[in-house]
């Protein structure tokens, strides 16, 4: 199931402490961030076991415009996750949103 920008921006502007990654590439990160964890797309299936206690809980990813982080939910739910989350639009349309 997808996030909006709206809902993630609602989300962080009230401080909830969310399981958030980044997908993109580090030079990217150290661009522009929106607080998420960085795990390069990738990097993804070496950091299953650090994932793993998170199986259950909802997971948000998010990239430049959507589609790294749409193959990292793919890839995640494939592996048994059920509940990551793909930031439809990115970082993109995150920025957009602030505009």
């Amino acid at each position: 199931m997808d996030i909006t920008v709206e809902e993630l921006k609602e989300r962080l502007d009230k401080g909830e402490d969310l399981n958030f990654y980044d997908v993109r590439e580090e030079h990217e990160y150290e661009e522009d961030n929106l607080g998420a964890i960085l795990i390069p797309l990738a990097e993804l299936p070496d950091h299953l076991a650090e994932l793993e206690d998170l199986k259950d809980a909802e997971i948000i990813i998010h990239c430049r415009s959507g589609a790294r982080s749409g193959k990292a939910v793919k890839f995640l739910e494939s592996q048994g996750f059920t509940n990551a989350r793909n930031v439809t639009g990115g970082i993109l349309a995150f920025r957009d949103l602030e505009e």
